[in-house]
């Protein structure tokens, strides 16, 4: 990218149909005066993906007891959290949420489960729930439920499910850092079953676990090759009793230059503020002045959130339209 002076040129460039790849010099992205880089990421946002914002809410279908060792995670097993601990919600409990969350005109509504995937009797319990949302609502529906086979995919995407969520987390060299009882390769392979049933994938991951602003780049490097539709950011929220307790908390600075970048590398997908809002003024507003035009909001699994309607308030007074898609369709 040497050819680019400054990023305002890089910014013209992207807009213009040029794609940053892996094996470009990414020094001007890491070195550029933050407000200039959050103002063309911004820029891109805007020409490449218009003003809709998507608003998504995430029930926590079953909770605890986690066989994974993901060291960030306050549900895995191996950690000793105060973690809530729980086995798969009644049908009403789950229909109750994604009601309320269609009425206060969220995009989509998504059931997470802890735990490596579904067991078969699990699995039953949730395309029936699956299949009653989809015939009583129109919000989209999505589903992070760990691993799967290809026809399981296929049976959510009949039971309605459009959008499967399987973060990556991090780069492929910082993974075995922070994950040791599945593989980087397991998640890739995941997502690839996923889009080849024709789901859209949401796939992110998180900073501030101690990697490097090169693993952080492979990250955003890989979502673009898998060309995932939606990215979640999540920022740590050190969790006592897991082994990342006591990394110091990110900045709001590093996180914003992490989403611009974002953008910068995946122009067109969804950039979503997920977890560690927190950690932001205004609830990461500045976020979506810098690239990001997509959001978690409610409550997170494990740390709390933003309101549906103060979230609603402020993207609209940033400009965004904040009418769902679903109710978009409807006109």
């Amino acid at each position: 990218m040497c050819k680019y002076k400054n990023v305002t040129e890089l910014a013209d460039a992207i807009i213009k149909g040029f794609r940053i790849t892996k094996d470009m010099d990414t020094t001007l992205l890491l070195n550029a005066d933050l407000t200039s880089l959050c103002e063309n990421a911004d820029r891109i946002r805007k020409e490449l993906c218009g003003d809709n914002v998507d608003l998504c809410t995430i029930i926590s279908g079953r909770s605890g007891r986690c066989s994974e060792n993901c060291k960030f995670c306050a549900q895995s097993g191996h950690h000793h959290t105060n973690c809530k601990e729980y086995d798969f919600l009644d049908e009403e409990t789950v229909l109750k949420a994604a009601r309320a969350n269609q009425e206060e005109q969220v995009d989509r509504f998504s059931i997470v489960n802890s735990g490596y995937g579904p067991s078969d009797e699990e699995f039953e319990k949730i395309i029936s729930v699956f299949e009653k949302m989809k015939k009583e609502l129109k919000i989209h529906l999505c589903a992070s439920l760990g691993f799967m086979t290809s026809e399981q995919f296929h049976r959510l995407h009949l039971a309605g499910v459009t959008s499967i969520h399987c973060n990556i987390e991090t780069s492929e060299h910082f993974f075995p850092e922070i994950c040791t009882t599945h593989s980087f390769a397991d998640k890739i392979d995941n997502i690839r079953r996923a889009k080849a049933e024709g789901l859209n994938v949401c796939s992110g991951g998180i900073i501030g676990m101690g990697e490097s602003w090169q693993d952080r780049l492979d990250m955003a490097f890989t979502l673009s090759e898998l060309d995932v539709a939606s990215i979640p950011i999540n920022s740590l929220m050190p969790i006592p009793g897991t082994p990342l307790q006591d990394l110091p908390r990110l900045s709001e600075e590093d996180i914003l230059r992490t989403i611009a970048i974002f953008r910068f590398i995946n122009p067109t997908a969804e950039i979503r503020l997920a977890g560690g809002r927190a950690l932001m003024e205004q609830d990461g507003k500045r976020s979506f002045l810098g690239g990001a035009n997509a959001s978690i909001t409610g409550n997170m699994l494990t740390t709390s959130g933003s309101t549906i309607k103060k979230d609603r308030e402020m993207l609209a007074s940033l400009g965004f339209d904040i009418t769902p898609e679903w109710q978009k369709n409807e006109k």
